[in-house]
């Protein structure tokens, strides 16, 4: 994962986040708050600059990849989204000769996609589909993930829709799993998608955006 790199689609571009992208994030972020109950969507600009910092902490580390989301049409920034939990498996304590092939150093095995916010003009949109579709080809066709796993608020009904349009299987609610974004202590509907469930799922996606 070394070096920076976008995920380009006809209706968004996913661009490595950086901190000159602070301003367009906050302008985003304050258009319109009434939908961001359920989601930690920064508020002014000291929680957007830490939010950054943090994003970018964390993909120096390699433990996330932080993207914000630029909408073609619109030709501005509406939003953010990353891959995080990108932990390779230790398959050290598994007899070499019952181990799977081998995989590139560093590669995960599963990859997490979340901290997804998009401001109210491009929701409801293909952008939010497309953007998925980019983030799940690169998980399974570049890095061969084995499964990637979306997590949301429970109460979320609106967002678990979506996950659930996408091919996802509900895998359990982890209860009091963190803060909730309105103050409150959160249950967690945790999703996955596997490698082997990708294909179809990529069919659907892809008809989806053509239909559009």
């Amino acid at each position: 994962m070394a070096g920076l790199w976008s995920l380009d689609g006809v209706a968004v571009r996913l661009v490595p986040m950086q901190a000159a992208h602070i301003g367009a994030l906050l302008e985003a972020a304050l258009e319109d708050r009434s939908t961001f109950t359920f989601a930690p969507v920064p508020w002014d600009r000291r929680s957007m600059t830490s939010y950054v910092e943090q994003a970018l902490t964390a993909r120096r580390q390699g433990t996330q990849y932080p993207f914000v989301t630029y909408a073609a049409d619109l030709g501005r920034i509406v939003g953010s989204t990353r891959f995080y939990g990108l932990e390779p498996w230790d398959w050290t304590p598994i007899d070499p000769e019952l181990r799977p092939g081998p995989r590139a150093p560093g590669t995960p095995d599963v990859v997490n996609i979340g901290y997804t916010w998009l401001a109210p003009l491009a929701q409801r949109t293909q952008i939010n589909t497309e953007a998925k579709l980019l983030m799940l080809t690169h998980a399974f066709e570049h890095w061969s993930a084995r499964a990637v796993r979306i997590q949301t608020d429970a109460r979320n009904l609106r967002s678990r829709k979506a996950i659930e349009r996408l091919g996802c299987h509900l895998d359990g609610v982890l209860r009091c799993e963190r803060p909730g974004a309105d103050g409150t202590v959160r249950d967690t509907a945790s999703y996955s998608l596997l490698a082997e469930e990708w294909p179809a799922a990529k069919a659907r996606l892809t008809d989806r955006l053509v239909r559009a």
